[in-house]
């Protein structure tokens, strides 16, 4: 990915992100779940998305949370192993705990991006400074993103968008 590829508009939002929310099923993980025989869930998340929530807090000091609805195992796992400044997990309303998060950090909606496969994520990407989605995402979710990622969920998609901020914000990729 390109600056000059990129609206001056869609910069302009990356610039202004502070903090980085985003839904696990579906963005850090493809719209899927193995079960075992036993009843385990098992979900496969992506190592490049890892990577980029690394390479924000690192290089641009951009933390990052997890707003999701589902209350499972490994999506807490994998919060806790990245580090998370925010992990809620079992959320219906989504808006309510973007605005709780945004209020206790003194940020306004427009200094946070967040990125949301499904309809239960479009209330906040139209609120936010940023509204990201996997390329694969619901419809809806397309049409409100300022942000279509070119990567589907679970397979870089949260990356592309670290990727953009760490552009718009530095000017160029800051290789480790």
């Amino acid at each position: 990915m390109e600056l000059d590829q990129v609206s001056q508009e869609l910069i302009d939002r990356a610039r202004r992100v502070r903090f980085v929310l985003t839904d696990c099923d579906g963005v850090l993980t493809e719209a899927g779940v193995f079960v075992s025989w036993k009843g385990e869930e098992l979900k496969c998340f992506s190592l490049r998305d890892g990577m980029g929530v690394e390479r924000l807090r690192l290089h641009v000091g951009v933390e990052t949370g997890m707003i999701t609805r589902e209350s499972s195992g490994p999506a807490k796992a994998r919060a806790d192993k990245l580090k998370l400044a925010e992990i809620y997990l079992g959320v219906r309303d989504k808006l309510a705990a973007v605005e709780e998060i945004a209020g206790r950090r003194g940020l306004g909606l427009d200094e946070l991006a967040y990125m949301g496969d499904d309809v239960n994520d479009v209330p906040v990407l139209a609120r936010v400074g940023l509204a990201a989605c996997p390329s694969d995402a619901f419809f809806l979710n397309r049409q409100v993103a300022h942000f279509v990622a070119p990567s589907p969920g679970g397979r870089g998609a949260f990356r592309d968008l670290a990727e953009l901020i760490l552009l718009a914000r530095l000017r160029e990729t800051p290789w480790p």
